[in-house]
């Protein structure tokens, strides 16, 4: 909380997102302080390697960066594996069956 932090707007959830942290089953959601906000998660990720806060983005997007030691993990005790998919694609009132199909698929797993 006393950290310069990164903040993410979705424009899709309304407000800044809060982090969300797991430890043991105990799940919390913080709401973090900083003076950068973006609205996807690739400048989060550059804006973190360029000194200016501690960014919360998937593992997988960062882990080049730590394995190069231009990061470093925080909080990993607190940041289960991503376990769930997500799906963008433009608005559309009639998608065509096949994507129906898909997303009915993908809603399954």
């Amino acid at each position: 909380m006393h950290h310069r932090c990164i903040n993410l707007r979705l424009p899709t959830h309304g407000g800044l997102y809060a982090w969300k942290l797991e430890h043991e089953g105990r799940e919390i959601r913080v709401r973090v302080r900083g003076q950068l906000t973006f609205n996807t998660v690739d400048p989060i990720l550059a804006a973190a390697m360029d000194g200016h806060g501690i960014g919360h983005v998937p593992k997988e997007l960062a882990a080049r960066a730590i394995a190069e030691g231009r990061l470093e993990a925080v909080l990993e005790a607190w940041s289960p594996p991503f376990t769930c998919y997500f799906l963008y694609y433009p608005h559309r009132r009639q998608s065509s069956p096949a994507f129906s199909i898909l997303v009915d698929a993908l809603s399954q797993k």
